[in-house]
């Protein structure tokens, strides 16, 4: 994706964890963090720590909506993912794309891989790799701050 881009629609997830979201429901009143993770990344365990601190920071002024994005077909095992997503605290919506269908409107290739978009649904933060939680952090501070 490109800055500036349409945040896709959050169409043709496998399942659905911790509820549902649509994109509309996301637009209008804060920035949203949609970030791609995968239970066979050790890359994503170590980084959820960070992401859980900025859902919790954050709370009220940014909707999160987490992605797995499956590296293997082992990664679609549903009840694997139910135990990663609650072994990592992971509390907010999980998209699960065992069929690739929102990884590849986001034409994403990695994990963890972070997109940051404004209040109206446009992209403006990419960051993949576990160390980038500083530059989306920032990212999000900026556009809090604009609101």
């Amino acid at each position: 994706m490109r800055l500036r881009s349409p945040m896709p629609e959050l169409e043709g997830a496998s399942k659905w964890l911790n509820g549902k979201v649509t994109r509309s429901q996301l637009l209008g009143e804060k920035p949203t963090l949609i970030y791609f993770w995968s239970i066979s990344c050790h890359q994503c365990k170590e980084s959820m720590v960070n992401v859980n601190k900025l859902c919790e920071q954050y709370q009220d002024q940014l909707n999160v909506v987490a992605v797995h994005m499956p590296r293997t077909k082992e990664d679609t095992d549903i009840k694997q993912i139910k135990k990663a997503a609650a072994k990592l605290n992971i509390s907010h919506p999980i998209f699960v794309d065992s069929f690739l269908k929102l990884t590849d409107a986001f034409n994403n290739e990695f994990v963890p891989s972070y997109y940051v978009f404004d209040k109206l649904g446009a992209l403006r933060h990419y960051q993949s790799g576990g160390r980038g939680i500083k530059m989306v952090q920032m990212s999000i501070n900026r556009l809090i701050q604009r609101r």
